[in-house]
């Protein structure tokens, strides 16, 4: 099993982006966590990162994985063109942010890709990439 960790944009700011919300950790540092997370199924974990919409639809689109864990950012919040994307996609999505954006400011509530994704994980920091990883090789 093969699974793509998808990251939109500014979390390759992790580390250094208001670390009271988002944690010290780097987002090298969560993919290595991760990376080793998904190793004790056996499962095979391929870590992307991009700031464009654009290439984050080419990179759905592309991908040769049997789900993908993503954190689509500021891209959750309005992005009919990335939730059309995941709709046609054909392999599960598990929607993850590292807050919980139900109790952030009203924009960060809408959330335009929850209905078409097969689970939705907010607010538990890194672990919430861990539990999506547990989600997808217990719904493979």
């Amino acid at each position: 099993m093969t699974i793509l960790l998808l990251n939109g944009p500014n979390l390759n700011m992790l580390g250094r982006r208001d670390p009271l919300l988002y944690g010290s950790g780097t987002l090298s540092e969560l993919e290595q966590a991760a990376t080793a997370h998904a190793a004790q199924y056996g499962v095979r974990l391929v870590c992307r990162q991009s700031n464009s919409e654009g290439q984050l639809i080419d990179i759905l689109q592309q991908t040769q994985c049997d789900g993908v864990v993503l954190n689509a950012g500021a891209y959750s919040h309005y992005s009919y063109a990335l939730r059309d994307c995941i709709e046609c996609l054909g392999v599960p999505v598990c929607e993850v942010h590292i807050t919980d954006t139900s109790r952030r400011e009203p924009f960060r509530q809408v959330d335009v890709l929850a209905d078409v994704c097969a689970c939705r994980i907010v607010g538990r920091g890194v672990q919430g990439y861990l539990d999506a990883i547990d989600f997808l090789v217990e719904h493979k």
